[in-house]
């Protein structure tokens, strides 16, 4: 019993992750797996919620966070959040395109207050294209990419599978590991940098 109590605090103490400082700013599904994914390999992850959470304790996606509630539409809430991400290693923002830009958090400011900052924005569409400015949701990405059209049976019609597919693998996966690459690659240039995942 004694090795394997050590064993789990070496295993805790070396967390790949341990130090990196996360901010998330509350969303559905794929950005709240992605801070999941990396306060599971060690993280620091503070969810910045709307409005204080009373029902976190049944958060599944909320393991190994801490949460604030944050009004980003008053400018106290706005001046919060870039006092918090001068600190940041990392920023997952999961609004829709030019929400950020309006509340006066871009990538612009944030990166100007830390240099360093990872600014991960993850959406259905991107930054850029015809349907930049389009909502979306898991079914829409499934079918825009093909995907869709692979799932089910010869002959029938296809069948969604949940939102495995988009809004996980493709969402929160892919941004966790572009965030974990933009990591490794400031070690190297000591900068950050914007990600732009798009589960499409």
């Amino acid at each position: 019993a004694g090795n394997r109590s050590l064993g789990a605090r070496q295993s805790a103490a070396a967390m790949a992750l341990t130090g990196v400082r996360v901010l998330e700013l509350a969303g559905l599904a794929p950005a709240p797996l992605c801070g999941m994914i990396l306060a599971d390999f060690g993280a620091q992850v503070v969810r910045v919620d709307r409005a204080p959470r009373s029902a976190a304790a049944n958060d599944v996606q909320g393991r190994g966070k801490r949460s604030l509630a944050l009004d980003l539409k008053r400018p106290l809430g706005v001046k919060a959040l870039v006092r918090l991400c001068r600190g940041a290693d990392v920023l997952i923002e999961p609004f829709r395109h030019g929400v950020m830009e309006k509340l006066g958090l871009g990538p612009e400011v944030l990166l100007h207050e830390n240099p360093r900052l990872i600014y991960a924005r993850l959406t259905g569409f991107g930054q850029t294209g015809k349907y930049a400015k389009s909502a979306g949701h898991d079914i829409n990405y499934l079918s825009l990419s093909g995907v869709l059209s692979k799932l089910g049976r010869k002959g029938e019609n296809p069948y969604a599978p949940l939102n495995l597919l988009a809004d996980f693998a493709g969402g929160g996966v892919m941004c966790a590991m572009g965030i974990v690459t933009a990591l490794y690659e400031r070690t190297r240039s000591g900068k950050g940098q914007i990600i732009d995942a798009s589960m499409v």
